[in-house]
């Protein structure tokens, strides 16, 4: 990885090392899904590779991150190397989905913390769009962690299922919400999470994309409130959200990667990441979802 910095490349390697061991725990589950099914299965997938991107970050680049940690806690570093290896260890569990009942609710009570002890006081003490919208990105990737826990745990009769997959759906609907209509006020931003980085210029149809998109979010949103074929619209949604990333976050990425500046290699990095949660987050959603002819 010549002139790839040693925290991207790390983000990276963690990234790959996950995907391939999940892949390889899902092959069967994948092989044997039929259709739409086949997206659904992968929501494990997605929501494990962000989070191994993102405890390799708070491992091998503990600097860049010890600013976000509340200055009225003790001990500041030893809580981001802690942070970085809980989301190692969670990224494994749910990759090859053993103990997810547990790495799904603890990763969502982080998610949590971190709304509530760090992005919801800063966006109170300074609003913008910007701010709140990570609020909300933060809310929907806990309440990824809750529904893929509430889905195991429902899978094998457990109590608790029902209210996890409750407070997740509630999350993960609310930023489809806000997101999608954030698509329609700004619709030249990066597709799914529109936060501050815009669509290179050499992509076509740029505000076609983002039109759409919104409105895929609010579909999704709408399916989950009127509870009518919620699996189906999801799990389309989430293989869209799947597809920007591969033919927007993508290259996107590269062109990152190839800059010799560390700190734009990271942020390439963490919006591929980042988007590849959300759509681990409608995915399963969608997995929390009944089948229609269960319905």
């Amino acid at each position: 990885m010549n002139g790839i910095g040693l925290t991207p490349a790390a983000m990276c390697c963690a990234g790959i090392a996950v995907f391939l061991i999940g892949l390889l725990a899902a092959k069967d589950h994948i092989a044997g899904a039929r259709g739409l099914e086949k997206i659904v299965a992968a929501a494990n997938l997605c929501v494990a590779v962000p989070l191994a991107v993102f405890g390799a970050l708070h491992l091998f680049g503990p600097r860049l991150v010890m600013s976000l940690v509340p200055p009225y806690m003790p001990g500041r570093m030893f809580w981001v190397y802690a942070v970085g290896a809980a989301l190692i260890a969670a990224s494994l569990s749910i990759a090859v989905r053993i103990g997810v009942r547990w790495s799904g609710v603890l990763f969502g009570i982080m998610m949590f913390l971190f709304v509530a002890m760090i992005h919801l006081p800063g966006a109170l003490a300074k609003p913008d769009r910007i701010i709140w919208t990570i609020v909300f990105r933060e809310m929907s990737f806990g309440g990824a962690g809750w529904l893929l826990a509430g889905t195991d745990l429902d899978a094998r009769r457990g109590r608790g299922a029902s209210t996890l997959i409750a407070v997740g759906r509630v999350w993960v609907t609310v930023a489809l919400i806000v997101f999608g209509v954030l698509h329609f006020l700004h619709p030249t931003g990066l597709p799914g999470v529109p936060l501050v980085k815009q669509m290179p210029a050499w992509i076509p149809g740029r505000v076609l994309i983002d039109y759409v998109t919104g409105a895929a979010l609010l579909a999704a949103a709408g399916s989950v409130l009127l509870a009518r074929s919620t699996r189906t619209v999801t799990a389309c949604v989430g293989g869209w959200l799947l597809l920007m990333v591969l033919l927007i976050y993508g290259p996107v990425l590269i062109g990152a990667l190839s800059d010799p500046n560390a700190g734009v290699q990271i942020e390439g990095v963490n919006y591929f990441a980042d988007t590849l949660l959300f759509a681990g987050a409608v995915l399963a959603l969608a997995r929390a979802s009944r089948p229609a002819s269960s319905m």
